[in-house]
């Protein structure tokens, strides 16, 4: 006889076990690892998930209950994906089932689209009778499908739906009486609206065949420790991924592809596809269901071999993954904000290790963490110095917003920034204009003088708060606003506000003839949002794109030639001890927008900190500056890469037992002994301390060890599971950096 391990599809600690079930002898062939079961469970039906199967029982054989079934129109599960899950809860902190639920693409089938074909059964003279003989019964929507079929031999059903306005009972009934013939095919929902032109490899300059040459070396030796290449923007780091691409799937393995954001799939995907035609798809939240199923059985049954998307990406069931690229590496989407809180980097990593794959990451301005690991060996590095073809790096000006206000401008844009515009619009060029908002909740600063009101403990702002107080969402520290700079003394000072719909009013009232496309989260909604703007702005239907940071990541514009960011101190000063670091690859990756064509650029960064090192490295794209000062920060205090820290969110609808559970959980991990080298800081009030009626507190934990840091997660864990009557109403949550 035959047992399942079952873990019950119920996202509650208390059920983050497997259940034993009976595999009735019926079913033996049709369950397995990874099938999706029905089961009786207490005095209800449940649906799980086997995730082992044995020939021992648990208990005694007469107490154990048997699988009900498998689950109508299931899609199985990946054995890979269960064992990736069952990591994903040990390092992150999660119940097995949610998990699970994360590393599973499709959880249930989705009918097949089809498309119905209609041709005539008889022959045109036949058929020309018969539409006689029909008008003259008033048969008319029937003479009229087919009058159309006699003209053209045969037609999609649609288009007598659609266009001749005919309902599907005279298609029925000429069909019936064998007029004519309605063929089904099932299309798959795999479009990527575009066709393929088949382009020929790009021929890779010394510095890129060099980079490509020495990873295939590696990779056909075995050697798969991860890779990452530094290169400015604009070095061709897309075209190395296309020949390692091309090298795997000539080995017959299947690449990812990770990106950011959906902002960035229409111009990638169009670059991989027309290189390698209809073995390339994309995954994204935005798709159907049934899109998302087409495409999950392409993969599973290789009809595709690259799969490009986010980070759900990296759960494609491909059966044989060689390579797993991350492009832009450093991006914070990667940071899952879900439970689990996984990172796409470190699970790919693990994935590979599972698979016998290759992780290879990309960025001009990597995350500290990947280049921390490369400096020390972990990863190997690559660089790029040079851009690819005839683009240049721009000349970038720094302008200081202190200096424009004294000199009585008080609009969004800088005297030098308007010069430019008008240069570039009088010679049809293509301006690029970004304001971040990154850091939502204003930062406190002073208009004369550039004074940011920093914690004098964690070196990140305070944050205005409603009760306008002013507080550290690290360490707790809090005091009253303030209303006079301390430095200068000046009444200028307050929080920034500002937005992009303000900016294209301002951008309409200077610039009434240029025609502007506006990208944020406002104005890319549906499903085409994003594609459809950065189609219009290729196309040259506008002469300026103003946006968020989704505009300045990736994208190849050869006719931008002046990018602007309208504030950088909007994420200078978030509070955040990663402010300098977002900050500096933000404008790294907005001035890499410029000049990439024929035409040099500029780059116009306008600040209140024109002296701030991430400002100043950022304008002179210096990362290795950048990165050595910011590095001197982080050891100071203690902050991830130099050490890892975990993140403990306690949330509950009151605030009272919120507090509580908070102190308990920061003292019972103090005084543990065996975590004698961790630091504890906390608990203090999240950024938002109350979101929807429920109130949260943050304890962070700072070890030079992560498996310390798991095993302090594995003790609150275990404390709660022995209080879970008394905080039932409270959630925790581990993010780990």
């Amino acid at each position: 006889m035959k047992y399942a391990g079952v873990i019950v599809d119920i996202s509650h600690e208390k059920l983050d076990k497997t259940f034993q079930y009976i595999i009735p002898a019926e079913l033996e062939e049709s369950v397995g690892i990874g099938t999706r079961v029905d089961i009786p469970f207490g005095k209800s039906h449940r649906t799980g998930y086997v995730v082992e199967i044995t020939d021992t029982p648990e208990l005694e054989p007469d107490r154990i209950k048997p699988i009900d079934g498998v689950a109508k129109g299931s899609v199985p599960i990946d054995e890979r994906m269960i064992k990736l899950a069952y990591w994903m809860k040990t390092n992150y902190g999660s119940t097995v089932i949610k998990a699970l639920q994360t590393v599973i693409p499709v959880k249930d089938k989705v009918k097949n689209a089809v498309r119905k074909t209609v041709s005539l059964a008889v022959s045109k003279d036949e058929a020309a009778e018969l539409s006689q003989e029909c008008l003259s019964k008033r048969r008319t929507a029937q003479a009229r499908v087919l009058d159309a079929l006699i003209e053209y031999g045969a037609a999609d059903a649609s288009f007598f739906t659609n266009k001749l306005n005919v309902g599907a009972s005279a298609l029925k009934a000429l069909s019936e009486n064998g007029i004519i013939r309605i063929e089904e095919t099932t299309v798959l929902r795999n479009s990527v609206n575009a066709s393929a032109k088949n382009t020929a490899a790009h021929k890779l300059n010394p510095e890129q065949q060099s980079i490509s040459d020495s990873i295939i070396s590696d990779y056909d030796k075995g050697d798969m420790t991860p890779c990452l290449i530094k290169g400015i923007t604009g070095s061709g780091k897309t075209e190395i991924y296309m020949e390692l691409i091309a090298h795997v799937t000539r080995m017959g393995r299947e690449a990812i592809v990770l990106i950011p954001e959906i902002a960035l799939t229409y111009q990638t995907v169009m670059r991989f596809y027309n290189r390698f035609g209809d073995v390339v798809s994309v995954i994204n939240s935005r798709l159907s269901n049934g899109e998302k199923y087409d495409r999950f059985c392409m993969a599973r049954d290789g009809r595709i071999k690259i799969m490009i998307g986010p980070r759900s990406a990296l759960f494609t069931p491909f059966k044989n993954i060689g390579l797993i690229i991350i492009d832009e590496e450093h991006e914070s989407a990667y940071q899952s904000e879900n439970i689990p809180k996984y990172h796409a980097r470190e699970t790919a990593v693990e994935l590979a290790r599972m698979t016998g794959a290759k992780v290879v990451m990309g960025s001009a301005t990597p995350s500290l963490e990947a280049y921390y690991r490369a400096k020390n060996g972990i990863y190997k590095l690559y660089r790029l110095d040079n851009r690819a073809g005839e683009g240049k790096l721009p000349d970038v000006d720094i302008v200081d917003l202190r200096e424009e206000l004294k000199k009585g401008n008080r609009s969004m844009f800088s005297g030098r920034l308007m010069e430019l515009m008008d240069d570039r619009l009088k010679k049809g060029e293509q301006i690029m204009l970004f304001l971040n908002r990154r850091g939502y909740q204003g930062f406190i600063n002073c208009r004369d003088c550039g004074e940011v009101i920093e914690c004098p403990h964690c070196a990140v702002s305070l944050t205005l708060h409603n009760n306008r107080r002013l507080k550290c969402h690290y360490c707790g520290y809090e005091r009253e606003n303030i209303k006079i700079c301390p430095k200068c003394g000046s009444k200028h000072i307050g929080t920034f506000k500002a937005g992009t719909q303000m900016a294209e009013e301002e951008l309409r009232k200077y610039f009434p003839a240029a025609v502007t496309l506006r990208m944020d989260a406002d104005t890319t909604k549906g499903k085409e949002g994003h594609g459809k703007i950065l189609r219009e702005f290729a196309a040259k239907k506008a002469d300026v794109l103003l946006g968020t940071q989704m505009i300045v990541k990736g994208h190849d514009f050869p006719d931008v030639t002046l990018v602007g960011v309208l504030l950088a101190d909007r994420s200078l000063y978030s509070s955040d001890y990663r402010a300098a670091e977002n900050t500096f690859e933000l404008l790294t990756q907005a001035a890499g927008r410029a000049g990439r064509g024929k035409n040099p650029g500029n780059v116009v960064i306008q600040t209140y900190n024109p002296d701030n090192y991430s400002v100043v490295h950022a304008s002179k794209q210096d990362y290795d500056s950048f990165y050595e000062e910011e590095i001197s920060y982080r050891e100071l205090m203690d902050y991830p890469p130099v050490s890892h820290m975990m993140e403990v969110r306690v949330s509950s609808p009151k605030e009272a037992e919120a507090e509580e559970l908070s102190c308990l959980v920061a003292g019972i991990s103090r005084s543990a002994q065996s975590f004698g080298d961790t630091r504890v800081i906390g608990p203090a009030d999240a950024p938002i301390n109350k979101i929807n009626d429920i109130f949260h507190k943050m304890i962070y934990y700072k070890n030079k060890s992560h498996e310390d840091l798991a095993h302090i997660k594995d003790y609150i864990e275990a404390y709660l599971k022995n209080n879970q009557e008394k905080f039932k109403n409270c959630l925790v949550q581990f993010d780990f950096r």
